[in-house]
């Protein structure tokens, strides 16, 4: 998933930044409401955190504005106050849950993915297709019960294509997802990271389940493109 910080507090936002990429999360960082609004309406994106005091823009307006945009991306907004009257502001402004600081680490990751499959329509932690086997809270992977050790964004790539059955994920889409605004599109890495996969989740099975459809990019499917 992509992942917009808007947080004006360096310490903070660099902390969430490492946890949420050690997970495979691609990560883009606002340090103001203005900038955090612009990014937004640029580029797509799965998760918004959203912190209520920042410069130039405060959290309130800019949910506000994303919203009046057409912009539907969760947003998860941080703040220092627990306020009841706070929240029910921001929530009247559309963020979809709040997160009040200091928190743990653990209960980002739970609302992020508890937000996730809200969007996704997905309503439990496990994604099955075709004996393959994604467990979205352990990152556990199996393929008729044979294990498959992935990395962090191996794991990341394959629950993209498990999420898009038979449907063709272009290699733009595959960018946006897994890597940040930093990254070079013309790079050979996503190829290499999808035949690296390819041999982890294919190797020894009879049916192969990533398939590169010319010109397009790649689609999950059970049968030959």
């Amino acid at each position: 998933m992509r992942i917009l910080i808007i947080e004006d507090d360096k310490k903070i936002a660099a902390a969430i930044a490492k946890n949420l990429r050690a997970e495979s999360y691609a990560v883009d960082l606002a340090t103001n409401g203005v900038q955090g609004e612009e990014l937004a309406n640029v580029n797509e994106y799965d998760i918004i955190l959203l912190d209520l005091l920042l410069p130039k823009q405060d959290g309130w307006t800019t949910c506000t504005h994303l919203r009046r945009d057409g912009i539907l991306t969760p947003i998860l907004m941080l703040t220092a106050f627990d306020d009841v009257a706070d929240k029910i502001k921001g929530l009247d402004a559309g963020a979809d849950d709040y997160l009040s600081k200091p928190f743990h680490i653990g209960e980002l990751f739970a609302r992020i993915r508890s937000l996730t499959r809200r969007t996704t329509e997905v309503r439990t932690t496990r994604i099955e297709h075709a004996g393959l086997s994604l467990d979205l809270n352990t990152h556990r992977a199996s393929r008729d019960g044979k294990s498959i050790k992935l990395s962090t964004k191996e794991f990341a790539l394959l629950e993209l294509f498990m999420m898009h059955p038979e449907v063709i994920i272009s290699r733009e889409m595959i960018s946006e997802h897994l890597w940040d605004m930093n990254f070079e599109p013309r790079s050979n890495v996503i190829e290499s990271f999808v035949k690296f996969l390819r041999q982890k989740i294919d190797r020894g099975f009879s049916r192969s389940l990533i398939h590169t459809v010319r010109g397009a990019g790649y689609i999950f499917s059970i049968k030959e493109p």
